[in-house]
């Protein structure tokens, strides 16, 4: 039989293998991160390797191509599995109290993030005139209403497939054309119309899956006994799941080396990018380091209590994978499992808030929108007035909230933006040669933040869930007490005594007297 001092022996080893692992873990997602970065600058500039040896390119993405592909892969039943639990396990007040928390917390840091890059845009003015014509246009823009923008977001989160929403979402696309009306051959009537349709879009409809998720979470959360055979499948599956992350996160510093050296090779000079849109690139890069480095941080310690710098450190493994994928739904996966395992979250945080954080909390791809477009202006020489600016602000805070936490989302939902304060949606051309840089950036702060809000609702909401777990063990001692007695009934009907030995008419302490008399 082991002693407790034996087993305390074995947890404390058991730990610091696990804090060795992950220390090694972290060291090697930095050390791949700075050899991707070697690698492609060595490609490029030793071997003579440009944008145009294409297959080249394609065969260094490969073990880049196979992370993003298993982290993807991760993110549906990862998604599903953890919002149902979450929602069916917790108290129905209080996941509202945790939703309710959480959408504050959301709509506050984002618009502090928009605020920090108006303020700075505007301070800086990065933009001048005169460098239109130094810069380039890369790719090309497509006009987006922000009505239809916000309609096929609500669209979006009531899909009619269960199954082509896992890969693919409704956008609205226009199509226009001229009608000239003529009459004995003169022109009475020139115009434009608009042809709005609906077309199934590329990607999975995470913010669908997210509300299907909760619903049925909610459901089955109502259903109480009737709905536990659906609970334990869906906390198995977010159990297999987890051990699933932990086996790819160990490919991680591998994929992420060969995605970070093929962009190096596929980007033009970047010295010759840095100076034409040198001061645009400070502007986007302080703002997302104020926000991160100071605003965060002082969310979290203000509200905790704690140091935040610990909890950084525990997230180290979610911001390398975020920087080296450009996806917050990539990195998803990664997030959860450091924010249990490594910062102590409660995993009924963790369930409800990452997924439903990863989809519509973007604070670094907020602050990059208001900058962006604010930037376009200055190099169009267009003033915005004070309405236009909190245009911005708004609009920016929203259009946030419908990217998908994909790579380069962002510059989707910055055409809403533009178009809300009329500047030209073609200028979104112009920051493409150094847009996928900064989202890189923009990324891991938007992780950062996803993660500092479940640290955070997890303290606020401490006593709620302790609570919440004194009554579960309470109605447990109930029932074990209630099914006891009623056992102890059915046996003095049948015979037999509590312990399950038939009842002679006398105790068993009695027949042992009896026996010795005899």
């Amino acid at each position: 039989m082991e002693t407790p001092t034996g087993n305390t022996e074995d947890a404390r080893r058991n730990r610091r293998k696990d804090v060795i692992k992950d220390f090694a873990l972290i060291i090697a997602l930095i050390v791949a991160c700075i050899i991707g970065i070697g690698m492609g600058l060595g490609l490029k500039e030793v071997s003579g390797w440009t944008k145009d040896d294409k297959r080249k390119i394609f065969y260094l993405k490969f073990p880049g191509q196979l992370l993003l592909n298993m982290l993807k892969l991760l993110i549906l039943p990862l998604v599903v599995s953890s919002l149902i639990t979450a929602t069916a396990t917790l108290d129905k007040k209080a996941s509202g109290r945790l939703g309710l928390g959480a959408i504050i917390y959301y709509m506050t840091t984002t618009l502090i993030a928009v605020i920090i890059g108006i303020v700075l845009v505007l301070s800086i003015h990065p933009g001048d005139p005169e460098d239109l014509n130094k810069l380039t246009r890369s790719g090309s823009s497509k006009n987006t209403k922000p009505l239809d923008a916000l309609l096929d977001l609500i669209r979006n989160c009531f899909p009619d497939n269960l199954v082509t929403m896992c890969f693919e979402r409704e956008i609205t696309e226009v199509d226009q054309h001229r009608v000239i009306k003529t009459v004995n051959e003169t022109v009475v009537a020139n115009y434009t119309v608009d042809d709005p349709k609906l077309v199934a879009g590329s990607g999975m409809n995470v913010l669908g899956i997210v509300v299907i998720s909760l619903a049925l979470g909610c459901v089955i959360n109502h259903l109480k006994e009737a709905g536990k055979p659906l609970l334990m499948f869906f906390e198995s599956l977010n159990e297999a799941i987890m051990i699933l992350i932990k086996l790819v996160i160990w490919y991680s510093p591998i994929g992420i080396m060969f995605l970070l050296a093929a962009k190096f090779v596929e980007t033009d000079d970047i010295g010759e990018i840095a100076s034409r849109l040198g001061m645009y690139m400070l502007t986007v890069l302080a703002g997302l380091a104020i926000h991160a480095v100071i605003v965060l941080p002082l969310i979290y310690f203000i509200a905790t209590r704690k140091n935040p710098g610990s909890f950084f450190v525990g997230m180290l493994k979610a911001l390398c994978t975020a920087f080296g994928t450009a996806s917050s739904s990539a990195t998803l996966p990664v997030t959860m499992e450091c924010l249990t395992d490594n910062n102590g979250v409660d995993e009924r945080v963790v369930r409800f808030v990452a997924p439903i954080g990863a989809t519509i909390n973007m604070d670094g791809t907020a602050l990059y929108e208001a900058v962006a477009s604010i930037f376009i202006a200055q190099i169009n020489g267009i003033t915005l007035s004070v309405a236009n600016v909190i245009v911005v602000s708004l609009t920016a805070t929203a259009a946030a909230i419908g990217a998908a936490g994909v790579p380069q989302a962002g510059l989707v939902t910055m055409v809403i933006v533009l178009t809300a304060v009329d500047l030209p949606t073609e200028d979104v051309t112009l920051i493409l040669a150094i847009d996928w840089f900064l989202d890189r950036f923009r990324t891991a702060v938007n992780v950062w933040g996803d993660s500092i809000g479940a640290g955070t609702l997890n303290h606020i909401f401490r006593n709620m869930f302790a609570s919440l777990d004194h009554r579960l063990v309470e109605q447990e001692i109930d029932v074990g007490e209630d099914s006891s007695s009623s056992a102890d009934r059915k046996n003095e009907k049948s015979g037999k005594v509590g312990n399950g030995t038939p009842n002679l008419g006398y105790e068993p302490d009695n027949a042992t007297k009896d026996d010795t008399r005899l």
